[in-house]
């Protein structure tokens, strides 16, 4: 009687063990959120006021993922911001022309199935205007260009996986490149203007 009392407290010590590993275990960052950007404006060439043809300033877009917010071209030389548009070109806050400790590459796959950055994953840094981490020209980076429509589309299952100006990271996905996302071509689609759609991990884990 005692043999087996002592196993029903061993087999319940080990069923106790096992729920309580099984409830450390960790979730999959419930707190992330994705956050979904709208109109950016990349320097412009057309005025969304008359619809004329304007000068571009040359200028980058340049944006902070962790603040969701647009950062002044004066703080170009931080690491406040990580990432910025012009026109079809991306750049990154990071690399022997810029000052923060960013990076980037290309995942081919779906948004959602992007949950982790392997740990020996190599990042592009931006080494030159023309060298850049995310590759400028149609179907060598984010985008295809269709000269007969005269239309920029974004590649399918293209995600860009960003390190932050400040060395966290972060996956973007672009959507549109128009303003208000017109989802085909047409002659008064006014071009420059990016919708994409992203998630920020804080704590500076690969995991999202």
């Amino acid at each position: 009687m005692k043999k087996n009392i002592f196993v029903f407290i061993l087999l319940g010590s080990i069923l106790l063990a096992a729920c309580n590993k099984k409830n450390d275990e960790p979730t999959a960052n419930p707190t992330l959120q994705t956050q979904t950007v709208s109109n950016l404006a990349a320097d412009p060439t057309t005025n969304t006021g008359t619809g004329q043809p304007q000068p571009a300033t040359g200028k980058f877009t340049l944006y902070s993922l962790a603040n969701k917010a647009i950062v002044p071209n004066t703080d170009s030389t931080t690491n406040k911001w990580d990432i910025g548009f012009r026109g079809t070109t991306i750049i990154v806050n990071g690399g022997t022309i810029r000052t923060g400790q960013g990076g980037a590459y290309i995942f081919t796959g779906l948004f959602d199935e992007l949950t982790t950055i392997p740990a020996n994953q190599v990042f592009n840094t931006d080494q030159s205007t023309t060298q850049l981490a995310i590759a400028t020209g149609s179907g060598m980076g984010w985008y295809n260009y269709n000269p007969a429509q005269n239309w920029i589309s974004p590649i399918a299952g293209k995600i860009l996986v960003i390190r932050t100006g400040d060395g966290k990271f972060a996956k973007v996905e672009i959507l549109n490149y128009y303003r208000d996302s017109p989802s085909s071509p047409s002659p008064s689609a006014i071009s420059r203007y990016y919708s994409f759609r992203y998630v920020y991990q804080p704590n500076g884990s690969l995991s999202f």
